[in-house]
């Protein structure tokens, strides 16, 4: 059963709404995030019942099926290979190719999509860090923590972001962190929860709580 534009972009959104919890998506909650009147929303939730890519009810929320998770990782795993394209092989910053790849992962050629997978060597995250699902599927679990959790004196790794909007991806650009930037917590404010941390042994920085619980590491 062929999916439109608007049903793929549902699907994908209730998968990252439901992303971490088994609990029902509310339509106020899908509704903020296709910035879409909730009576519009209601009525593509039951069209996607009808398909069988979700069980929705009135009041009570909606989550996806089997099939739907499906169809919503597929989407998923083409947005962030195409991420990885445009990053690695076009020269793009990762700032700029969020809403080119919302494009492209519309593509329904799935051997294009395994070419493109095996072009750039079988990526397991994209450019900011988050995980491509395979062929098959599966999301990898990569369990990285928030540098707003590491407490002062360790060291640890920027291995990606938790959003991915273009202001906060300038915005760590312009502070030079990067995938792959090696931190070392010095301090933590009691106060506010900012953090000082030196970025690649560089003069210590402070970094707001907010910036830091989006930034994901891993141990050093």
């Amino acid at each position: 059963m062929s999916t439109s534009f608007a049903e793929e972009n549902y699907l994908k959104i209730i998968y990252r709404l439901s992303e971490g919890h088994d609990d029902d998506i509310s339509t106020n909650a899908v509704a903020e995030l296709t910035q879409t009147k909730a009576a519009s929303v209601t009525d593509m939730l039951r069209k996607l019942a009808e398909k069988g890519w979700v069980h929705y009810q009135k009041y009570q929320g909606v989550r996806l099926s089997p099939a739907g998770e499906k169809i919503a990782l597929g989407i998923v795993r083409k947005h962030r290979l195409w991420e990885v394209f445009l990053v690695e092989k076009m020269g793009f910053n990762w700032d700029e190719v969020h809403e080119i790849a919302e494009q492209l992962e519309h593509i329904e050629s799935d051997s294009l999509i395994d070419k493109l997978d095996e072009f750039l060597e079988f990526p397991k995250t994209d450019p900011h860090g988050d995980p491509i699902p395979t062929k098959n599927g599966v999301m990898p679990e990569l369990g990285y923590l928030h540098l707003s959790d590491i407490k002062a004196g360790k060291r640890c790794v920027l291995m990606g972001v938790a959003k991915d909007s273009a202001v906060f991806l300038q915005l760590l650009t312009k502070m030079q962190l990067s995938l792959g930037a090696a931190l070392h917590v010095q301090e933590v404010n009691a106060f506010d929860r900012s953090i000082s941390v030196s970025i690649d042994n560089a003069p210590a920085v402070f970094i707001s709580h907010e910036v830091a619980k989006n930034i994901l590491v891993k141990l050093a």
